[in-house]
């Protein structure tokens, strides 16, 4: 923060600021005395905060007034809610206290904004640099502990908190390198997880497009352009697509909306990493969704039927792909969502997903836990309803179980936030609880480290497999061991569980590359993401001094900053590496049309042309069609995208992309 005599233009924004609010406001306030507390609380706020700028050089009051906005428009919270979330910062950062607001607003608002100030508080706070390690290994982890048992107290705070959280991602390119790593990572492994757990899918999806915008750059502007691009191109395609199914739905007179729903930057990003695809590979950019009112005073089952009517009319002017009916309204996801999901094919061969939702169901997918229980307070309660409080009770379980230590919470949390449960059991018929995706070796961890640490092999259902098996429910596990074995790097790359990866991390932390040595710093790259020159990189300095390199998207990495920030450095490449014989290990994968002279037009252009080590070379041919990859050590970012540009224009090459060595 700074301090500067505002200007007539200052005056001017803040002026429209609180317009745009009093407006989004009126539509939630309940007549002209709640309205007046909102009001009040502007004008006590702005007064407490003249002349304070943000470090963007705004006024400091455009923060509250743009947290207030997305506090109204995208969760949908009321009066009290909107005044706590303009007062949220005044007794932090002025000399007003929590008693002068209880004093002038009343104790509820009083008590949001002491939630508010307190949460700030904790997370400030860690900026300071601490002596005692214990206290620097576990401070993230307390913290968040904290945020959640406000849940308790009364889930508006955290709500508030998430909206000041997605404000100050919207700012992040005022702060500092170090201090927007720590924010970034920290709200992908908390807030992000808690926004999805709470139903707010809006501020979810902004979050994460954020996260992708700043830890891979030129990742977020390609995929955005082929968005734009593919959007562009199919617009025509799109309106004959709709225009049948507007018309049978005039014809059964509904009241309903048909919106178009694209893909997030993010969410082609995550699909392109975990199936190792190109982007012309992600078939399901665009989607739309019919949102309807049913019959006034209809019930459960009348909402039912009509969504399941609309399907079947739907289902009568296009084909439905197989495997992709998604049933969500008899099952409801743990967070309360609802709808019906089907993929229908154009009449040109258009892959569309159709989203099919009542009102009410809709406004619980966009405004989450706030509108679930504005429609149980209007007395319509449905299955979900148990869900979402079982939830809670079992956070509020945890966070007061005096046996689980901060850490341990932390990972306890966010592996609910993140995943659902499936049941396994042991050779002797134990039964166990494991997350939904879990591999054999997730299991073997969950038994013991010992037994996870020296896996070789694992027997599901008394036939072997390797440890990357996908597990099911009611699968029987057996794992095999080895007296020497250890944990290795790549285990990372399909451990699901936070307890196993966590296990894997610590053993290999030490196991890394060399790079090189800056004045007395030791620098090494990390060997579970393997980071090349030119790639976007975050630091961490380790017990000895040494910082160990990830690339910024390495979900070890995210791990890392979420619960010890005051680890973090900011490295740069240098310049000079170019010109040192130090190499980095990378992978490409490659599929095409197999001919003969192929693999040697491929190796002669990497070895000879580039002068490029290879280290490893494995491509198979099945009727014609090759895949496979090749490992090789490359000087930086740049040379691999040559190298890549250029196998990619070699005939019967159809795709080349970097991916993960295993």
């Amino acid at each position: 923060m700074s301090y500067a005599e505002f200007t007539r233009d200052d005056y001017a924004k803040i002026e429209r600021g609180f317009a745009l609010l009093k407006e989004a406001a009126a539509r939630r306030c309940r007549g002209p005395r709640e309205i007046a507390v909102v009001e009040k609380a502007f004008e006590f706020a702005n007064d407490a905060h003249r002349n304070v700028r943000r470090r963007s050089g705004d006024p400091y009051i455009l923060h509250p007034i743009e947290v207030a906005l997305i506090v109204v428009n995208d969760i949908g919270l009321g009066y009290k809610s909107i005044s706590a979330a303009l007062l949220h910062d005044v007794v932090e950062d002025t000399e007003y206290t929590v008693k002068d607001i209880r004093k002038r607003f009343g104790d509820k608002i009083g008590s949001l904004v002491d939630g508010l100030t307190k949460i700030k508080t904790m997370l400030d706070n860690e900026e300071k640099d601490h002596q005692d390690e214990v206290y620097n290994r576990s401070i993230q982890a307390e913290n968040f502990k904290r945020i959640l048992l406000t849940l308790n107290d009364d889930v508006r705070v955290v709500l508030i908190k998430l909206a000041d959280r997605l404000h100050n991602c919207r700012t992040i390119e005022f702060m500092p390198e170090y201090k927007r790593d720590k924010i970034l990572s920290e709200t992908m492994f908390i807030f992000i997880p808690l926004a999805h757990r709470l139903g707010l899918y809006k501020i979810k999806s902004e979050m994460e497009n954020i996260w992708l915008r700043y830890k891979e750059p030129e990742a977020y502007a390609y995929i955005k352009q082929r968005i734009d691009e593919e959007v562009s191109g199919k617009r025509g395609e799109m309106e004959e697509f709709i225009a049948p199914i507007d018309e049978v739905l005039r014809k059964e007179g509904l009241d309903y909306e048909i919106r178009r729903r694209i893909k997030t930057p993010y969410s082609v990003w995550l699909k392109m990493q975990k199936k190792n695809i190109p982007f012309e590979e992600v078939y399901d950019l665009i989607a739309i969704r019919i949102v309807f009112s049913p019959p006034e005073g209809a019930d459960k089952e009348t909402e039912r039927k009509c969504c399941f009517d609309i399907l079947g009319a739907l289902t009568s002017l296009y084909a439905s792909v197989e495997g992709r009916y998604r049933d969500w309204i008899r099952q409801p996801k743990p967070n309360g969502y609802e709808a019906l999901h089907t993929t229908l094919i154009g009449k040109k061969g258009l892959k569309v997903e159709v989203q099919i939702r009542t009102k009410r169901m809709d406004d619980i997918a966009e405004r989450g836990i706030a509108a679930h229980w504005a429609y149980k307070r209007s007395g319509y309660l449905s299955e979900n309803d148990s869900e979402m409080e079982h939830w809670l009770q079992k956070v509020q379980e945890i966070l007061v179980n005096p046996d689980v230590n901060a850490l341990e919470l932390l990972d306890i949390i966010h592996n609910d936030l993140t995943s659902t449960q499936i049941t396994v059991f042991t050779p002797k018929g134990d039964q166990r609880q494991i997350e939904k995706g879990a591999t054999a070796l997730d299991f073997a961890y969950l038994i013991h480290t010992e037994i996870g640490d020296r896996a070789l092999a694992a027997k599901v259902n008394m036939r072997l497999v390797p440890l990357s098996t996908v597990l099911k429910t009611g699968d029987r596990v057996e794992i095999i061991t080895a007296e020497e074995g250890a944990p290795k790097a790549e285990w990372l790359d399909f451990l699901k569980t936070r307890r196993a990866r966590n296990q894997v991390s610590d053993a290999i932390r030490h196991s890394s590359t060399p790079v090189h040595h800056k004045g007395n710093v030791h620098y090494v790259t990390a060997d579970c993401c393997k980071p090349i020159p030119g790639d976007p990189v975050i630091g961490f300095r380790e017990d000895d001094g040494t910082v160990t390199i990830h690339k910024k998207s390495c979900p070890v990495a995210e791990e890392l900053a979420a619960k010890f920030s005051n680890r973090i450095v900011s490295p740069r490449w240098s310049a000079k590496m170019k010109h040192t014989d130090t190499s980095f290990p990378v992978r490409i994968t490659l599929q095409g049309i197999d001919r003969v002279g192929l693999v040697g037009e491929i190796t002669q252009y990497i070895s000879f042309v580039m002068g490029v080590n290879m280290r490893r070379l494995s491509l198979a041919s099945e009727e014609g069609i090759f895949r496979g990859f090749i490992d090789m050590e490359v000087k930086d970012k740049k040379i691999l995208e040559t190298i890549i540009g250029k196998l990619e224009g070699i005939e019967g090459i159809q795709r080349v992309v970097r991916s993960d060595i295993q």
